[in-house]
Formats: C-alpha cells, sequence, structure tokens
C-alpha cells in the first residue's frame, strides 16, 4: 500500500510541473504585448525597451521559466506588472475568499448528494428516482452563468431576498457574509449535488446487482438495511473519487461563478490578471489552481487504495 501511495505522489509531483510548463507556455503565447499594454498610447520604442528590460521580457523565454519557477518553489512569486506589488499578497486573500465559498457549498453539497443519491438508488424505478434523474439532468446540462442569472432573477430582482452581487469586505460580519455569498453557493451547490447524486446513485446500483447482494435479500432483509448494510459500504471507494473531483470543482471551477456575482476570489483576479496581461499574476492563480485539482485528485486516489482491500493488499504475482 505505501508502494502505491509513494507512486501517486511522485506522479502528482510530475503532473504539477508538467501543469506549470502548459501554464507558463499559455501565458507566453497571449496575444499583445504586456508593455504596451502598461504604457498605453503614449509608448515610444525607447520607453518599451526600457520597460520590457525592467520586467525582465527581453531575456529567453527558457531563463524566465527556469527563474520562476525556482522562485516560485521557493515562495516568490514575483511581482505584479502593473502595480509592482508581491503577488502573494494580491493573491492570497482572494484564494481564501475562493477556499471560504467552496468550504460553504461543499459542507451542504456533500452530504446532500450522496444521501440522495443512496435514496435515489434505493427506491430505484420510484418517483423518487425519476424526479431526482430529470432534475440532477438539468443541473449539470445548465451552464453555471446561467444558473446564476436565474437565481439572481427570482431570488434578487422579483422577491428581493438576497443581494445579487456577492461583495464581502475584510472585517465583514458573519452572517452578512453567508448572507452576501447564498447565491453564488447555491450555484455550486446544484451542479455539484447533480453531478455526486448521479454517480452515487450508479456506483451503489452496479454494487446491488452483485450476487452478495441478492442472496442479502433472498435471507429476507429489508430493502434500507440491504443498500446500507451491504451496498453502500462496497461502494464507498468510488464515491470518495467522486466527492473529490467535485470538491476540486468546487475550488477550481468557480471562475464563472465569481464573475457572474462579482466575487473578490481567486477565480475572478484571474481573469481580471489576464484582460491586464498581468503575466506574473496570471502564472500564479493558475498554479494555485491546478497545485489544489492535483493534490485533490492524488488524495482521492489514496483514499481509494485505503478502501479497496484487493489494493491495499495485492495478491503476489504467479510464477
Amino acid at each position: 500500500m505505501l508502494t502505491l501511495i509513494a507512486k501517486r505522489a511522485v506522479l502528482g509531483v510530475f503532473t504539477l510541473w508538467l501543469v506549470s510548463v502548459l501554464v507558463f507556455a499559455g501565458t507566453e503565447i497571449l496575444p499583445g504585448d504586456v508593455a504596451g499594454a502598461i504604457l498605453g498610447q503614449s509608448a515610444t520604442p525607447e520607453s518599451l525597451a526600457r520597460l520590457r528590460a525592467e520586467l525582465g521580457l527581453d531575456v529567453p523565454a527558457l531563463q524566465r521559466y527556469v527563474e520562476w519557477l525556482t522562485g516560485f518553489l521557493q515562495g516568490d512569486m514575483g511581482r505584479s506588472m502593473a502595480s509592482g506589488q508581491p503577488v502573494a499578497g494580491l493573491l492570497w486573500p482572494r484564494f481564501w475568499n475562493t477556499m471560504s465559498l467552496a468550504a460553504y457549498a461543499g459542507v451542504i453539497a456533500v452530504p446532500l448528494a450522496v444521501g440522495l443519491g443512496i435514496m435515489a438508488a434505493a427506491l430505484r424505478g420510484g418517483i423518487f428516482d425519476r424526479v431526482s434523474n430529470v432534475a440532477a439532468l438539468a443541473f449539470v446540462s445548465l451552464p453555471e452563468y446561467f444558473l446564476g442569472l436565474l437565481l439572481v432573477l427570482w431570488l434578487s430582482v422579483k422577491t428581493g431576498w438576497l443581494p445579487s452581487l456577492a461583495d464581502t469586505y475584510e472585517g465583514m460580519g458573519m452572517a452578512a457574509w453567508f448572507r452576501a455569498t447564498t447565491l453564488p453557493m447555491l450555484v455550486l451547490v446544484m451542479v455539484t449535488t447533480a453531478q455526486i447524486l448521479r454517480m452515487t446513485r450508479t456506483t451503489v446500483l452496479g454494487v446491488m446487482d452483485q450476487p452478495y447482494v441478492e442472496t442479502a435479500y433472498l435471507k429476507g432483509l429489508r430493502n434500507g438495511r440491504v443498500v446500507l448494510r451491504h451496498a453502500t459500504p462496497n461502494a464507498a471507494a468510488p464515491i470518495v473519487n467522486v466527492v473529490s473531483f467535485n470538491i476540486a470543482y468546487l475550488i477550481t471551477g468557480v471562475v464563472l461563478v465569481e464573475a457572474v456575482f462579482n466575487y473578490n476570489g481567486l477565480g475572478r483576479f484571474m481573469v481580471d490578471a489576464v484582460s491586464r496581461r498581468d503575466l506574473p499574476l496570471v502564472q500564479a492563480a493558475a498554479m494555485i489552481f491546478g497545485a489544489v485539482y492535483v493534490f485533490l485528485n492524488m488524495v482521492a486516489d489514496i483514499a481509494a487504495i485505503a478502501l479497496n482491500p484487493r489494493l491495499r493488499h495485492p495478491r503476489g504475482k504467479e510464477a
């Protein structure tokens, strides 16, 4: 088991290195010129050349990549090209805002989705199963920004129950923060719940078709007990994987949601940085998103190993 975990960890580090290459290459091919964007229409060839030298844009891309990656590994994310401020000081407050919103949605979505998925499997073919499947399919199919606009229309414009923009600030009270972030939380909960519910139902139903579950039914055990005591524990590993992937989505896939509700998180921060061609900000935000996603996927793999006896105790190779 420890060998498998070590292999997953090495694979995660290698994947993160590939992410760093893609992030740096992607920012390099962005259209436009950073120095020109900063100086605007008043730029002259001399001022452009001077600013490019100050920003380090006149050295080869490979050298800049090595220097950037080395600094990033040491905790130095560089300075913003637009403001000159340290990237870390600008990034981390937005990162924790995104993490707070993801935690708010995840605490509600994960237990709700897993419970509804198990219930739908237990009531297979019934009204609840059909209604939950249709609702989940609808929420998965609709884009997040469209769901957000619908919620703004119904819960903000027409009723005035909740604010349409998720304006938060330092020192904000807990109750005011929860109220301000309820609409983006609802969008994330609807999408995440739908995905986890569908996969949980499918996984539990797959286990319920196994012979040992049929044997439990033949012994006269009730449907609820069979599902909870026999089917669900054996479906735990795939469910944990699905939950981990969706938690990763809550953190890394909130760009559109933050943009719709003007939430001051890392996703909107990266979008604004792209519009200004502020490369250090874009690179740092993308690397943080990538690191979180790779880490959560690695945790999901390790959890699957821990929950699967065949992976914990592999059989020896036959001679």
